[in-house]
């Protein structure tokens, strides 16, 4: 590989409270906590060129071995009681990864392993000094602060290599189990919703071309903890090209290989539900907005104007105006849009 193809890859510092992820694994996952599906989910998103983890080691002896093969370098964390231990702890990191920003600038992320949100303070700092941030916590021990403040949040218990204990099946009546085929992914309406929305957000705001990697960064920056894999996807290609293969999105590999160009189907793919508004307004004639989508998810099971990229109902109904669909104006009587066939 050539040095300027190695200086192009993220390069990465990584700093783990190894009390909150051991303790979290055991307490709230019932299993002992593994690195590696920590170190492959990273090894997917760059090198690691520093690994550090912050415990009082007496307290994890059987850990020491594992982190050691996997060359995180150990610091100790000095005995002493409660609280004031954990805080020399979380100080203690955070200072060195601070410090490792301003000394190190080939560093380009941060890779932040815990769920308190003591650590909300160092997230924004990094950032404000330019530095990715990707933060990793367990789902049931992670601050509601700690993910919207990073770049990208991973949930442990949702990389691949967690393997967790089996639920207890409840007590039921004995009954033959029936065999079924293996469920295909499906996109369901709300990741359909967040790719058009967030599509078109992007489309207006740019030239209008827009790479399926910009999208996907699009994505993380309105939700950090976003991952096709919770939809059953392996990959945000995958995601893209099942959402093509049912006409919400078209895929043009033109330029980049493997980042191709997003854009909405040519042909209107949502004409139908421009006629479907047409239809049900030219029988009743003029009609208030505020009733009309109900009447349009009655006509249509699973409507949603947010799966075709409109940020909510009155911007589809304004689209459907602007295309001579329907006329809509302001009443002042009423206090709303009045919705009525096309002149």
């Amino acid at each position: 590989m050539s040095y300027a193809r190695l200086m192009d890859e993220e390069r990465i510092g990584l700093f783990i409270d190894y009390e909150n992820l051991a303790i979290g694994a055991r307490d709230d996952l019932g299993i002992q906590f593994d690195f590696k599906p920590i170190a492959d989910a990273l090894a997917e998103r760059g090198r690691v060129v520093v690994r550090r983890a912050y415990a009082d080691w007496a307290s994890f002896e059987k850990d020491r071995q594992m982190l050691a093969d996997n060359q995180v370098e150990l610091i100790e964390i000095p005995q002493r009681r409660g609280r004031v231990r954990k805080n020399a702890a979380d100080i203690k990191m955070a200072v060195d990864a601070v410090e490792l920003a301003f000394e190190r600038d080939y560093v380009t992320a941060f890779v932040i392993c815990t769920g308190d949100s003591d650590f909300t303070p160092l997230v924004q700092k990094l950032r404000e000094l330019n530095k990715r941030v990707i933060g990793v916590g367990l789902k049931a021990s992670t601050s509601a602060m700690l993910p919207p403040a990073c770049d990208e949040f991973l949930f442990y218990e949702r990389l691949g290599g967690v393997e967790l204990p089996k639920a207890k099946p409840k007590a039921t009546k004995a009954k033959k189990p029936e065999r079924a085929e293996e469920p295909q992914p499906q996109a369901p309406e709300d990741v359909a919703a967040l790719v058009t929305t967030t599509l078109a957000g992007l489309q207006r705001s740019t030239d209008g071309t827009v790479r399926s990697s910009s999208l996907k960064r699009a994505l993380l920056r309105k939700d950090p903890t976003f991952s096709e894999a919770d939809h059953g996807f392996r990959g945000f290609g995958e995601l893209l090209r099942h959402l093509a293969s049912n006409s919400i999105v078209e895929l043009n590999e033109e330029g980049t290989r493997g980042d191709p160009i997003v854009e909405f189907p040519k042909d209107d793919e949502h004409i139908k539900e421009f006629d479907l508004l047409a239809a049900i307004v030219g029988k009743g004639g003029s009609q208030p907005l505020s009733g009309l989508k109900d009447q349009m998810r009655k006509q249509q099971k699973g409507f949603n104007e947010r799966r075709l990229g409109y940020s909510g109902f009155l911007r589809f109904v304004q689209a459907a105006s602007a295309r001579g669909v329907v006329s809509l104006k302001w009443d002042d009587e009423s206090g709303d849009y009045l919705v009525s066939p096309a002149d």
